[in-house]
């Protein structure tokens, strides 16, 4: 099972990537045995089982793929993914799967958008980003998700899309023009299940949209240069076990701590610490404060704009929020110049 050097295999592992939108190891596995097996050829008189593929070849395929993709701003990345496969446990005992994605590493996101999407989808994502990360991203609930019904309604074009956030990137201001137009709602529910064709959401069985791990890696930069803002310093935050973008788990009983954790990385934490404590408090871990769309189903005070949003989009009137961070659930919602990332994975 030689992968040393660069070939047509190492050729055949980057366009299987460029055919998923992410794969995990057990999904690589009988990719590799073909590949490694045609590598082979009449040399060996036998197939490579899928189960005989380790994470040492999957490490050495992705090693001398970055090598090759680095130069065109690519990136094989993993995750795991933050989302418990059963959201009503408080501490899931199943870890889950890391997954694997190729990824565009540079923040020049209008010109990728645009090899694919209109520049009225582009402005739809970017409203759905808006509401998740701003709208239903707030001190007293961060839920970082968006219903069906609420992203639909988001497909309207409204007033406050004429001040958008600026990036500073002129070029990229002028790939997007004018104030978009609206999506009716066949083309919005079009424009969401593509999104989830792609990989760039996933849907909870209670209807709620978040974005998935290969759409986290890739607009990881993007997310905290335009949700944190002088204002709003903190709306995008990280776990402290394992460093990575929180969007799901649990946080700290008190509201302005930093304290958040995975719900994967709870466990081995407290373990290490021999304590359940918040790690940057120090107080007591309630275990029952949630981030992400728990934040919303077990929020005890449920704001009913989030839950039944009005026929206008929340940032309609109003432009870009300012320290929604501090207001209560439902503030303004903002629409941003930028969308990071989303390129053809």
């Amino acid at each position: 099972m030689e992968t040393d050097g660069y070939n047509d295999g190492n050729r055949a592992f980057i366009q299987a990537f460029m055919g998923h939108s992410f794969m995990t190891f057990e999904e690589t596995q009988p990719v590799l045995a073909a590949i490694i097996s045609a590598q082979a050829g009449s040399t060996e008189n036998r197939s490579v089982d899928p189960d005989d593929i380790t994470q040492e070849h999957l490490a050495a395929f992705i090693s001398a793929a970055n090598s090759a993709v680095s130069r065109f701003d690519l990136e094989i990345r993993s995750s795991l993914h933050q989302t418990p496969k059963n959201p009503d446990s408080d501490a899931p005992d199943t870890a889950p799967a890391r997954v694997y994605a190729l990824v565009n590493t540079i923040s020049d996101p209008l010109t990728q958008l645009a090899t694919t999407y209109t520049a009225d989808e582009i402005a739809f994502v970017k409203r759905i980003l808006d509401f998740m990360f701003s709208t239903n991203n707030t001190r007293l609930c961060e839920g970082m998700v968006i219903l069906s019904t609420q992203a639909i309604q988001l497909g309207r074009a409204s007033s406050g899309d004429a001040n958008r956030r600026r990036s500073g990137n002129a070029e990229s201001q002028q790939t997007q023009g004018g104030v978009a137009n609206s999506l009716n709602m066949k083309q919005a529910e079009a424009m969401l299940q593509q999104l989830l064709e792609e990989g760039w959401l996933e849907k909870s069985r209670k209807g709620y949209y978040s974005l998935t791990p290969r759409a986290l890696m890739e607009l990881r930069g993007w997310l905290v240069s335009t949700y944190n803002d002088a204002i709003t310093p903190n709306r995008i935050k990280f776990c402290n076990a394992c460093g990575d973008i929180m969007t799901a788990g649990q946080r700290c009983g008190e509201r302005d701590c930093k304290g958040r954790l995975h719900d994967h990385c709870i466990r081995n934490f407290f373990r290490v610490q021999q304590a359940e404590q918040c790690p940057v408090c120090k107080r007591e871990w309630p275990g029952d404060c949630f981030v992400g769309e728990r934040a919303v189903t077990s929020n005890r005070r449920p704001n009913p704009n989030l839950a039944q949003p009005s026929a206008e989009p929340p940032s309609a009137s109003n432009g870009p929020a300012s320290g929604s961070d501090e207001s209560s659930d439902g503030g303004e919602e903002s629409e941003s110049n930028d969308a990071s990332g989303m390129a053809e994975g």
